[in-house]
Formats: structure tokens, sequence, C-alpha cells
């Protein structure tokens, strides 16, 4: 089964960078994709962006488009989200979630069989 941990959360001003890892227990090649999820205190979980595994293709939402990226290193089974311009409406918590099996881009949540334990971001306001 595979596990999923994130890194790198922190506190960090509006306009500040962040770079989050996502470190899978297996190979990252046996996964369809990789996903970045976010939940906010009050708000309903929402997709950020996806990775497909084999090919690098990404998808973001439209609210970090131009802001933030999403990666992955398939060598080190590992994926990051690097989240440039913050703003204070970006904190949340951060999930990244694996999909085992699929096609095209999807961050629907209950497509994503494997979650990680969650890194908090924060950004005052």
């Amino acid at each position: 089964q595979l596990q999923l941990v994130e890194s790198g959360g922190g506190l960090v001003q509006p306009g500040g960078s962040l770079r989050l890892s996502c470190a899978a227990s297996g190979r990252l090649l046996d996964y369809y994709a990789i996903a970045w999820f976010r939940q906010a205190p009050g708000r309903e979980r929402e997709g950020v962006s996806q990775i497909i595994t084999i090919d690098g293709s990404s998808y973001y939402t439209d609210s970090v488009k131009g802001r933030f990226t999403i990666s992955r290193d398939n060598a080190k089974n590992t994926v990051y989200l690097q989240m440039n311009s913050l703003k204070p409406e970006d904190t949340a918590i951060y999930y990244c979630a694996g999909r085992g099996t699929g096609w095209g881009p999807s961050l629907d949540g209950s497509l994503y069989t494997y979650w990680g334990q969650g890194v908090q971001v924060t950004l005052p306001s």
C-alpha cells in the first residue's frame, strides 16, 4: 500500500514562497497520478494540482495557475509543489494523494486512494 508523507509547510509572509514535498513509499511510476489538495478551516477540501507520473503532464485549479508548479522526481519517488506569490487565502492544510489508475486530468478527491497526513501552510491575513 502506498504511503505518502508531506513536508515543507510553515508560516510565510504574503508574496513569499514555499516548496512542499510528498515522499512516496513506493515507485511513483506504479501509480497513475499524484495530486495536491488543500483544506482551509471551515471550507471543503479543494484540489490544487495533479501530475501524471509517467509523462509529467500537469493540471492546476484556476486559483493557483501561474503561481504554483507541480513536479516529480521519479528516481526519488517524490512529488513537489512549488508555491510562489502566496496569498493569505492559500492558508490551509495541504495533502498529497495518489491515484492508482486513471486517465486525463482530475482533481476529484474521490478518485484518489492514498492520502498523506497533511502539512500546514499559514499566511497571516
